[in-house]
């Protein structure tokens, strides 16, 4: 591995609404991370949230990233540097996946490649739509069996306005919050707002973004968990926002704004964000090394 360099994966939100386990964006705000050969493997961590021990998800995804090569994992010191909110629907865990795999592939070489990387870190995290734009940037549209991800158009002139709750939602209680099975009607009102997504992108009618975020297959049933969740969509939507949505599983609320218009939408969201934050966030880059 070239010294010294380091090692940047961006945060995402998945779903976009509609898209559930199949859409996802980039955002510009990056864990760092760098590595080095050790005797043991060693995890140095600064940021967001508490996160101890050696056995943690970059090394995971090193680990798997290595035996889909057929090479022993050497042990590595990692150094990790995260901003991404933890248990905030903005793809934390996939970042952390994605850079460990990301590691396998800078030291064999380059043999995965990026498809190589997004194929071992969507079988881990189990469902492609953090993994996708975290190694490909921007929107992405994804599947993880089989594994692809198509990288959608990034539009001009927009922003994300997120207003993050001062509290978690673990993704294993928002998935239990599920129902194993939805109306007709439903799927076919997702199905239809999905397609949308990439439709409005390519053709550049950003308005129809927002009918293209509307979802009843996963954010109803999740907003107990969220309270005010789906109101504050529509106040953002009303303030202008080209799209709202839920991060992920939440509680995250991510609203997609024409540059120019952050404050005001952040201002319908204050109710929401309560004693948690808003950041503003252009649309990232899938991950990339930077020489330190």
């Amino acid at each position: 591995m070239d010294h010294p360099t380091r090692l940047y994966v961006p945060a995402t939100l998945a779903n976009l609404g509609s898209g559930f386990d199949a859409l996802g964006v980039a955002l510009d705000l990056y864990l760092e991370v760098e590595a080095e050969p050790a005797p043991k493997d060693a995890f140095h961590y600064e940021g967001e949230g508490q996160v101890e021990g050696e056995d943690n998800l970059i090394h995971q995804g090193y680990r798997a990233g290595m035996d889909a090569l057929g090479l022993k994992p050497e042990p590595l010191r990692v150094r990790a540097f995260n901003p991404i909110p933890l248990a905030r629907g903005m793809g934390s865990s996939s970042a952390a996946l994605v850079a460990g795999v990301a590691l396998a592939d800078r030291l064999s070489g380059g043999k995965l490649g990026r498809e190589g990387v997004f194929r071992v870190a969507a079988g881990l995290e189990g469902h492609p739509d953090n993994v996708a734009p975290a190694v490909l940037g921007g929107f992405v549209a994804a599947l993880s069996y089989p594994p692809l991800a198509i990288p959608l158009p990034r539009p001009e002139g927009v922003r994300f306005v997120l207003a993050i709750p001062p509290y978690e939602v673990p993704t294993p209680l928002a998935r239990a919050a599920l129902p194993e099975r939805v109306p007709l009607q439903d799927a076919v009102f997702n199905l239809a707002r999905a397609a949308l997504w990439p439709a409005a992108l390519f053709a550049g009618r950003l308005e129809a973004l927002k009918e293209a975020c509307r979802d009843r297959l996963h954010q109803p049933h999740r907003a107990h968990l969220m309270p005010g969740v789906l109101e504050a969509i529509e106040e953002a939507l009303a303030a202008g926002a080209l799209a709202a949505f839920v991060g992920g599983a939440g509680p995250t609320l991510a609203a997609l704004v024409r540059t120019g218009e952050e404050e005001r939408v952040a201002r319908a969201l204050e109710a929401y964000r309560g004693e948690g934050r808003t950041l503003v966030l252009d649309i990232g880059e899938g991950y990339f090394w930077k020489e330190t």
